[in-house]
């Protein structure tokens, strides 16, 4: 709790301390417009990539401001902070596995079938939350007030300079080091929730490499927004907010509902920073989940085929056979035994970190409103 910033805690302490409401979709959802979203094929990824054709979409608001307050308040609870925080080599400070036992309202908000109805369409492909222990994993980046004026005081000093000399002299300070380092998901999509006020902040995006090799930043513009991500297929990274105090994105993980489409989940970059009873249950449990409706299908195809006095279908259900123990072979690999997993070790992506810089920011903002390139 000491490397929280105070006054940020004391805030979200009186917060809990007033009681919360109760979840309530009519009030706390704020979504409108539907977001435009870039295909995986924009991206140079092939067609079939992945389980639907959405790579990202753009920042739409979500949750209202009374809801990200709610969920702050949540997540700062003294219980959270002790019992739920991890760290890596790719991250410095995140919290997981909190909800359901220390954050009703949160639990509620990402299980509500008008959430889920609203990220589904964005996706592109109808999807559940992969269990409990995924709802509202917190990456947290947090300075002193010092730091943060320090900061401030520097990029306010280089948009001078690129008013006067359009860039020429460079940038002496710059920032590649990320809140999360580059990774792929271990999950089909991920709903990344800015839970920060963005006033005055550079960088905090969350960068993505494309098929070619590309970088694309997105970024929710304010508290509440969040962005849809197909990140199980597509490596990225959480750059690091400059000039603002904090960084804080709640990310939930979703799969399909459907059995049918495939399920290619792996455990690495989360089996580190885990509680993994809590997530080898999840995990264990979603996959029996769609192998059963597999199955079950399967049964009704066999028996339909019995009726109709049709031929037995050797190969086909040869097949059947073999991607089911596929299945069941790779569960076995994902599911650790626990002396052997070494904690805060996540396999690290060798790509160069996505820096941020203040004074390229400030060009573009100056090219945005009519300067010359």
């Amino acid at each position: 709790m000491r490397a929280i910033n105070a006054s940020i805690v004391h805030t979200a302490v009186q917060l809990f301390h007033l009681g919360g409401p109760d979840f309530d979709a009519q009030k706390h959802i704020a979504y409108k417009t539907e977001p435009k979203v870039l295909t995986m094929k924009d991206i140079g990824y092939a067609d079939d990539t992945g389980v639907s054709p959405v790579a990202v979409s753009h920042p739409f608001q979500l949750f209202s401001s009374e809801a990200v307050q709610q969920m702050r308040a949540e997540i700062f609870k003294r219980e959270v902070m002790e019992n739920c925080s991890f760290s890596s080599n790719i991250a410095a400070c995140q919290l997981r596995g909190y909800a359901p036992k220390y954050a009703p309202f949160t639990y509620d908000a990402w299980m509500s079938p008008e959430t889920l109805a609203i990220i589904s369409k964005i996706a592109g492909v109808d999807l559940v939350p992969v269990g409990d222990y995924e709802i509202a994993h917190i990456n947290l980046s947090v300075k002193t007030d010092e730091q943060t004026k320090e900061e401030l005081a520097v990029i306010n000093k280089q948009k001078r300079l690129f008013a006067d000399d359009e860039g020429i002299g460079g940038c002496p300070w710059e920032d590649n080091k990320p809140v999360v380092g580059w990774h792929t998901d271990s999950y089909t999509f991920v709903c990344v929730l800015m839970m920060s006020d963005c006033t005055n902040m550079v960088g905090g995006e969350t960068a993505l490499r494309t098929a070619t090799g590309d970088v694309i930043k997105v970024r929710g513009p304010t508290e509440g927004c969040a962005v849809i991500l197909q990140g199980r297929y597509i490596t990225h990274q959480a750059l690091r907010a400059l000039g603002a105090k904090e960084r804080i994105t709640s990310v939930t993980s979703f799969r399909p509902r459907s059995a049918m489409l495939k399920d290619e989940s792996v455990l690495a970059t989360v089996r580190p920073v885990s509680d993994l009873s809590g997530l080898y249950y999840d995990f264990a449990n979603f996959r029996l989940e769609i192998l059963e409706e597999r199955i079950r299908k399967e049964r009704e195809t066999l028996e339909a085929s019995r009726i109709a006095q049709k031929k037995f279908d050797t190969l086909t259900h040869k097949r059947f056979i073999a991607d089911s123990i596929a299945f069941l072979e790779h569960n076995q690999k994902e599911i650790v035994e626990e002396d052997k997993v070494v904690p805060g070790l996540v396999e690290e992506v060798d790509y160069p970190d996505v820096v941020v810089n203040g004074a390229k920011e400030a060009r573009a903002a100056k090219r945005g409103r009519g300067g010359r390139p």
